[in-house]
């Protein structure tokens, strides 16, 4: 039965990110296959959890595919330590103190408009003074609205001008990647050390993302304290007011809004156009006005939308050898630009999804695992993920926290069952036409 194992990890392989499967699964060893019920051997008490609340639904689904029983799975724990010489470049490299900042997000390449001169001022005073009056700072705003460009220009603007700072920047997922190896190869001292002794400004990007991860909340925040209570800046963005967060403890929350909050609005007519050109002006673009008219005029709020908008255009100009017009734009960039009306969202696509299949939408985004409420979220996600530019992570926050690899599970196996299930094509058909722009 160990082949059913083997068989096994090859489907999950394809199924989650490769360094995902290399940390949860290459430690796992299989131990049995009897009564129903898969038993697994695992390194510590941490693995169990995190399979369990992770993964189990995967392999259950996964063993299911392949031999039509409903198997059970039980995870063991072995009795024997990491061994000392495993810890290698995984743990090391995640534990460096790494910048890694954008080169272009700067504040000189940012656009001020209406829509975020709150956020921008506040994050220029945080530059000039950061652990003073302006921590911490929690910006929000929607997908694509500049979040992160501020963050890397406070980065920046720091090292340019106190550069005896020490400067960490990154993004929730990574934090937590961190952890997870820090805890599977006995490194949390390093960890801790790493924020609370080598830290002066902390920069989180996407913090919604470790809603529902109970582990990683609990170090964020102790970090967190430790750094504010020592006078050190933390400035975190989310794409929701900290009340808002899916599953994000109180103690948190009530941190993010003990600072100054700043939201990022959608940007209007004019700023927009004014992003425009300063990109055309940093790329070397020959943009003319009424184009960029044009342009910000089809493109109502996300701006990378805008910039890659903008880049497509300039590739197909040089490789057809022709001037950017209103024409070639109208021509070229018809299904990249929005003519009828914006993309659905998530809330909507869960909306029709859970009228459709007569559920309550409290159930779709819950944790139920009830194949009448599991299977529409199935659909739910692969239709997100089809009708949105939404990332997996982004996806699974607004389904109530699901992990990424959930939803790419949810995507693959939808792909997969309409290919040989036509009433199910249809349907999915059905509720996609219904929401398509």
């Amino acid at each position: 039965m160990e082949d059913l194992w083997e068989r096994s990890l090859k489907l999950i392989k394809e199924r989650i990110k490769s360094q995902n499967y290399k940390v949860w699964f290459e430690p796992v060893s299989f131990v049995s296959a009897k009564d129903e019920v898969l038993t697994l051997k695992v390194p510590n008490k941490f693995f169990k959890h995190w399979l369990t609340d992770n993964y189990v639904s995967i392999i259950k689904d996964i063993l299911s595919e392949l031999t039509s029983v409903n198997y059970n799975v039980n995870f063991l724990v072995s009795n024997k330590k990491e061994k000392k010489h495993k810890v290698s470049a995984y743990a090391k490299d995640y534990l460096k103190s790494k910048v890694n900042l954008n080169p272009k997000y700067t504040f000189e390449n940012f656009v001020v408009g209406h829509c975020n001169g709150i956020a921008h001022a506040h994050s220029m005073a945080v530059a000039k003074s950061p652990g003073g009056n302006n921590n911490p700072l929690f910006i929000y705003g929607g997908v694509g609205l500049g979040k992160t460009h501020l963050l890397n220009a406070i980065g920046h603007k720091t090292l340019n001008t106190q550069s005896t700072l020490n400067v960490h920047y990154l993004n929730s997922e990574e934090f937590m990647n961190e952890l997870i190896y820090s805890i599977r190869y006995d490194k949390m001292n390093n960890f801790r050390n790493k924020y609370r002794n080598s830290c002066d400004i902390l920069l989180v990007d996407d913090i919604q993302f470790i809603g529902g991860k109970e582990r990683t909340q609990d170090e964020f925040f102790h970090i967190f304290n430790y750094l504010y209570d020592s006078r050190r800046q933390i400035v975190v963005t989310s794409d929701n007011f900290p009340k808002s967060i899916p599953q994000l403890k109180d103690r948190l929350k009530s941190r993010f809004e003990s600072g100054l909050i700043a939201y990022i609005k959608p940007p209007e007519m004019e700023t927009k156009i004014a992003i425009l050109k300063k990109k055309a002006e940093l790329d070397e673009i020959d943009l003319p006005d009424e184009v960029a008219i044009f342009i910000a005029s089809k493109i109502k709020s996300n701006i990378r939308e805008l910039e890659g908008c903008l880049l497509n255009l300039a590739a197909l100009s040089s490789i057809n050898n022709s001037p950017i017009t209103i024409d070639l734009a109208q021509e070229i960039l018809q299904n990249f630009l929005q003519y009828k009306k914006e993309k659905p969202n998530i809330e909507q696509i869960q909306k029709v999804v859970a009228k459709h299949f007569n559920i309550k939408l409290s159930d779709l985004i819950s944790n139920k695992k009830m194949r009448v409420v599991a299977f529409p979220r199935q659909i739910a996600m692969y239709i997100c993920r089809n009708l949105t530019d939404y990332s997996f992570p982004e996806i699974g926050s607004k389904f109530g926290g699901k992990d990424h690899s959930t939803v790419i599970y949810a995507v693959k196996k939808i792909e997969s069952k309409i290919k040989e299930d036509s009433p199910l094509k249809n349907d999915i058909n059905s509720l996609t036409k219904n929401l398509s722009p």
